[in-house]
Protein backbone atom coordinates (compact mmCIF):
# COMPACT_ATOMS: atom_id res chain seq x y z
CA UNK A 1 0.00 0.00 0.00
CA UNK A 2 0.76 3.68 -1.09
CA UNK A 3 -0.58 6.52 1.34
CA UNK A 4 -0.44 9.85 0.13
CA UNK A 5 -1.30 13.18 1.76
CA UNK A 6 -1.78 16.61 0.14
CA UNK A 7 -0.84 19.95 1.54
CA UNK A 8 0.04 23.54 0.13
CA UNK A 9 -3.97 24.33 -1.05
CA UNK A 10 -5.39 27.93 0.38
CA UNK A 11 -7.23 30.79 -0.98
CA UNK A 12 -5.05 33.02 -3.70
CA UNK A 13 -6.51 36.00 -5.64
CA UNK A 14 -6.44 35.65 -9.42
CA UNK A 15 -3.31 36.14 -11.15
CA UNK A 16 -1.31 34.71 -7.88
CA UNK A 17 0.23 31.73 -7.16
CA UNK A 18 0.33 28.69 -5.09
CA UNK A 19 2.66 25.43 -4.54
CA UNK A 20 0.89 21.78 -3.54
CA UNK A 21 2.87 18.92 -2.45
CA UNK A 22 2.42 15.43 -2.42
CA UNK A 23 3.90 13.27 0.61
CA UNK A 24 4.22 9.51 -0.21
CA UNK A 25 4.76 6.94 1.87
CA UNK A 26 4.61 2.86 2.48
CA UNK A 27 5.22 0.80 -0.87
CA UNK A 28 6.83 3.91 -2.47
CA UNK A 29 9.16 1.46 -4.74
CA UNK A 30 5.62 -0.01 -6.50
CA UNK A 31 5.26 3.27 -7.62
CA UNK A 32 5.26 4.23 -11.34
CA UNK A 33 4.17 7.28 -11.87
CA UNK A 34 1.89 9.82 -10.47
CA UNK A 35 -0.60 12.65 -11.08
CA UNK A 36 -2.72 15.29 -9.98
CA UNK A 37 -6.29 15.46 -10.41
CA UNK A 38 -9.11 17.83 -9.58
CA UNK A 39 -12.19 18.22 -9.05
CA UNK A 40 -14.58 21.88 -9.16
CA UNK A 41 -18.42 22.26 -7.27
CA UNK A 42 -20.59 20.16 -9.49
CA UNK A 43 -18.16 18.57 -11.98
CA UNK A 44 -16.31 15.91 -12.20
CA UNK A 45 -12.85 15.12 -11.52
CA UNK A 46 -10.30 15.88 -13.97
CA UNK A 47 -6.77 15.19 -14.71
CA UNK A 48 -4.14 17.76 -14.38
CA UNK A 49 -0.59 16.78 -14.69
CA UNK A 50 1.41 13.72 -14.58
CA UNK A 51 5.15 12.49 -13.78
CA UNK A 52 6.60 8.89 -13.92
CA UNK A 53 8.44 8.66 -10.97
CA UNK A 54 11.68 7.34 -11.92
CA UNK A 55 12.88 9.39 -15.28
CA UNK A 56 10.47 12.71 -14.33
CA UNK A 57 8.56 12.37 -17.77
CA UNK A 58 5.64 15.37 -17.57
CA UNK A 59 2.39 15.19 -19.05
CA UNK A 60 0.27 18.02 -18.65
CA UNK A 61 -3.99 18.82 -19.42
CA UNK A 62 -4.23 21.31 -21.84
CA UNK A 63 -6.03 23.48 -19.50
CA UNK A 64 -2.96 24.01 -16.99
CA UNK A 65 -0.26 23.78 -19.69
CA UNK A 66 2.22 26.96 -19.56
CA UNK A 67 1.11 27.64 -16.38
CA UNK A 68 1.55 24.91 -13.88
CA UNK A 69 4.87 22.67 -13.49
CA UNK A 70 5.21 19.52 -11.46
CA UNK A 71 7.90 17.98 -10.08
CA UNK A 72 9.39 15.05 -7.53
CA UNK A 73 11.53 14.56 -5.63
CA UNK A 74 12.75 10.43 -5.23
CA UNK A 75 15.00 11.08 -2.42
CA UNK A 76 11.57 12.53 -0.44
CA UNK A 77 9.09 11.08 -1.79
CA UNK A 78 7.64 14.03 -2.43
CA UNK A 79 5.58 15.14 -5.60
CA UNK A 80 4.74 19.02 -6.13
CA UNK A 81 2.82 21.05 -8.72
CA UNK A 82 3.59 24.85 -8.86
CA UNK A 83 0.94 26.52 -9.87
CA UNK A 84 1.11 29.96 -11.11
CA UNK A 85 -1.41 32.53 -13.63
CA UNK A 86 -4.15 31.09 -11.38
CA UNK A 87 -7.70 31.97 -12.31
CA UNK A 88 -11.42 31.53 -10.57
CA UNK A 89 -11.72 28.40 -13.38
CA UNK A 90 -8.52 26.44 -11.13
CA UNK A 91 -10.89 26.59 -8.24
CA UNK A 92 -11.37 23.12 -7.23
CA UNK A 93 -10.09 20.26 -4.36
CA UNK A 94 -6.86 19.03 -5.91
CA UNK A 95 -5.85 15.40 -5.47
CA UNK A 96 -2.29 13.35 -5.75
CA UNK A 97 -2.46 9.79 -6.77
CA UNK A 98 -0.41 7.37 -7.32
CA UNK A 99 0.11 4.36 -10.33
CA UNK A 100 2.20 1.37 -9.83
CA UNK A 101 2.08 0.58 -13.48
CA UNK A 102 2.05 2.57 -16.83
CA UNK A 103 -0.97 3.44 -18.99
CA UNK A 104 -2.26 4.40 -22.41
CA UNK A 105 -3.90 7.24 -21.14
CA UNK A 106 -1.71 9.39 -18.68
CA UNK A 107 -5.08 10.53 -16.83
CA UNK A 108 -6.50 6.57 -16.08
CA UNK A 109 -4.50 3.60 -14.05
CA UNK A 110 -3.98 5.40 -11.03
CA UNK A 111 -4.02 2.93 -7.44
CA UNK A 112 -3.75 5.45 -4.92
CA UNK A 113 -5.24 8.52 -3.81
CA UNK A 114 -5.40 11.25 -1.23
CA UNK A 115 -7.51 13.05 0.60
CA UNK A 116 -7.14 16.57 -1.13
CA UNK A 117 -6.75 19.64 -0.56
CA UNK A 118 -8.90 22.23 -1.55
CA UNK A 119 -7.46 25.34 -3.71
CA UNK A 120 -9.54 28.41 -4.32
CA UNK A 121 -9.09 31.50 -6.35
CA UNK A 122 -10.90 34.63 -5.77
CA UNK A 123 -11.76 37.21 -8.47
Amino acid sequence: QVQLVESGGGLVQAGGSLRLSCAASGRTLSIYRMGWFRQAPGKEREFVAAITWSDGITYYADSVKGRFTISRDNAKNMMSLQMNSLNPEDTAVFFCAAARAWSFSWGSGYDYWGQGTQVTVSS
